[in-house]
């Protein structure tokens, strides 16, 4: 049984037209040599595995044959290779300096390859300083590194720099083709192209990759082996994804979630590759970014399908949502989750790359019949007769032009008439008796759970209020006929209770917060009393106590109640806003925490 020879071994190129992905390095070296135009110390820098030590192989190679493949010739004694991270010290270079002075017996040029050139040592370095500058003639050095930021200045400027490229994709995937050809290996583009992106621009280790996944598959190398064996998630676990996605479809996509997990594939490696998928969709969008794809020719047809059922907006709307998720992966508790509430954001993108949003409402949706049409008849009936009584009644009135109209009262405040049309405006400053106008019906309950209403300092909320006055009605309503039933402290603390703690869930955070600063008490039969400690608070409990009133007036069954606001200055007092003042207030409540402050030194 032969022994095997990997094929980073086997397959090692021999002359610089073997070298893949290094075509401008290769035909500078070929061109100093032709041209007798070479440094005498290069440096080969770059990622691993992409031939830096190869192409100083065959440098050495070809300076010794005069250019031309003499493969019946042994150079090596000529060409000494090092390894710096073994031979790091001065002693180590000082052996070497010895060894340049003494001339090649074969050949015209000794060449030393110092690999890992900057694991040197400082001292070593500054040791090989006048070497490196004025070696012998005879004497040629070839540095190679992966890491050029940690060589000194001193040592670059007296060499020749190469920066060595990562290999593409598509010349990884092309070289490994025909070393399959060469071996009688059936291999699916798909699959090549596969290892060439796991192998990340190192041609060694896409070739170690090779090796290991035909061990696994034999003769045939088909992508799901290839998938199976690097445990990568394949392609259709992303197109199935984003078919999902474009339905809409959340339960089919956390299904498909739960099933990547279970094959022992991390959520943070589901969301890269997911960013990277709706990347590739998008540079299929365009002919001249489909070249930037590095797939085969069959996913490649399958993402130019695929992009046709997307649009830039959406896209992009959802390769930012998966790299904000990327980024909060690491920081996330709930990991799960986070990938999980990812998915239900994309799929709930409509088409157009926006999410359909509830619009702001600003006064709308709480308009309330409380009157009805007859009792404003009435009201005309007794105007008549007070006008042909005094013959002193102004009346100006519009013809409303429409026929269904909503009315809305609020306490001591106009009627607002909303409609579509020019408003309608009625004016009565007539006296009314109250003995002929029939008594309003009871007041319906306000609906506290009606969609929430933006805040009172909103544009939207300013305008609306503007209409407010000006589609004014003013109307005169007998006070004698609403009930004035007698309540208990307790009983109005417990409806304010339940009023904050609703409108509070509703999200109207900031008023919940100034009703709750105090308990409501009762000053005298029908009025209620509070306390805040500053005025911005007073301002803002007035401008939205109407919803409040109105409820309580109902709960309570008793219409003539008001709301008294004072600002007492010692209230401040109970809010503590710096930690000076929250120390302060934990002391008062407990004065054993000073006695643990000083006894442990502690700072505020």
């Amino acid at each position: 049984m032969e022994p095997f020879v990997v094929s980073a071994r086997k397959y090692r190129p021999q002359t610089f037209k073997d070298v893949v992905g290094q075509q401008a390095i290769t035909n500078t070296l070929l061109n100093a040599i032709q041209n007798n135009h070479l440094a005498q110390a290069l440096l080969f820098t770059g990622p691993r595995g992409v031939g830096k030590t190869t192409c100083a192989r065959i440098l050495a190679k070809m300076i010794n044959s005069d250019g031309e493949e003499q493969s019946e010739e042994d150079f090596a004694f000529n060409i000494f290779e090092l390894d710096a991270a073994s031979n790091n010290s001065v002693d180590g270079i000082r052996s070497l300096i010895d060894q340049v002075r003494i001339p090649p017996q074969v050949g015209k040029y000794k060449v030393y390859i110092i690999d890992e050139v900057h694991m040197l040592s400082q001292a070593a370095f500054n040791a090989f300083l006048k070497t490196l500058e004025e070696p012998p003639k005879h004497a040629i050095f070839i540095l190679a590194t992966t890491e050029k930021h940690k060589i000194i200045p001193t040592i670059l400027s007296r060499c020749q720099i190469f920066d060595f490229k990562r290999i593409t994709v598509k010349d990884a995937a092309e070289y490994l083709k025909y070393i399959a050809e060469n071996q009688g290996i059936e291999a699916d583009d798909d699959a090549l192209h596969i290892i060439a992106q796991k192998a990340d621009g190192a041609m060694r280790d896409a070739l170690s990759i090779f090796d290991r996944v035909v061990s696994f598959s034999g003769k045939q190398l088909t992508r799901k082996a290839v998938t199976e064996n690097l445990n990568v998630l394949d392609y259709d676990t992303y197109f199935t994804t984003t078919d999902y996605i474009l339905q809409n479809d959340i339960p089919s996509l956390l299904i498909l979630f739960n099933t990547t997990l279970s094959k022992g594939f991390d959520g943070h490696h589901f969301i890269i590759g997911l960013a990277s998928h709706f990347r590739d969709l998008m540079v299929c969008k365009h002919p001249n970014t489909v070249d930037l794809l590095e797939v085969g020719d069959e996913a490649k047809k399958r993402y130019l399908k695929q992009s046709q059922q997307t649009n830039n907006a959406f896209l992009l709307k959802a390769i930012d949502i998966a790299n904000s998720t990327d980024l909060d992966y690491k920081t996330s508790k709930n990991q799960r989750l986070l990938i999980e509430l990812a998915l239900m954001k994309l799929a709930s993108i409509t088409f157009d790359g926006e999410k359909k949003n509830p619009e702001s409402i600003a006064l709308s949706n709480q308009i309330i019949s409380l009157v009805p049409a007859s009792h404003f008849r009435n009201i005309e009936l007794a105007n008549t007769k007070a006008t042909t009584n005094n013959s002193t009644t102004n009346q100006n009135e519009t013809a409303p032009t429409e026929t269904k109209e909503q009315i809305t009262v609020a306490d001591t405040k106009p009627i607002v008439v909303p409609t579509t049309a020019t408003p309608t405006v009625i004016t009565k400053e007539t006296s009314v008796t109250t003995a002929e106008i029939t008594p309003p019906p009871a007041i319906k309950k306000l609906d506290i759970n009606a969609p929430k209403r933006v805040s009172g300092l909103s544009l939207s909320s300013l305008k609306a209020k503007q209409e407010h006055k000006l589609n004014k009605i003013d109307v005169v309503i007998d006070e004698s006929t609403l009930p004035d039933d007698d309540f208990t402290e307790e009983k109005l603390q417990e409806l304010w209770n339940i009023f904050v703690d609703k409108i509070e869930a509703e999200g109207q955070r900031i008023l919940a917060s100034n009703l709750h600063s105090d308990t409501p008490t009762l000053k005298d039969r029908t009025t209620i009393a509070i306390q805040l400690p500053n005025d911005t608070m007073k301002k803002e409990v007035e401008r939205e106590k109407f919803d409040l009133m109105e409820y309580l007036k109902k709960e309570l069954n008793n219409y003539f109640i008001t709301l008294e606001i004072t600002v007492n200055e010692e209230a401040i007092k109970k809010f503590a806003f710096t930690p000076e003042e929250k120390y302060q207030k934990l002391r008062e409540k407990n004065p054993v925490i000073d006695l643990l402050r000083q006894e442990f030194d502690l700072s505020i």
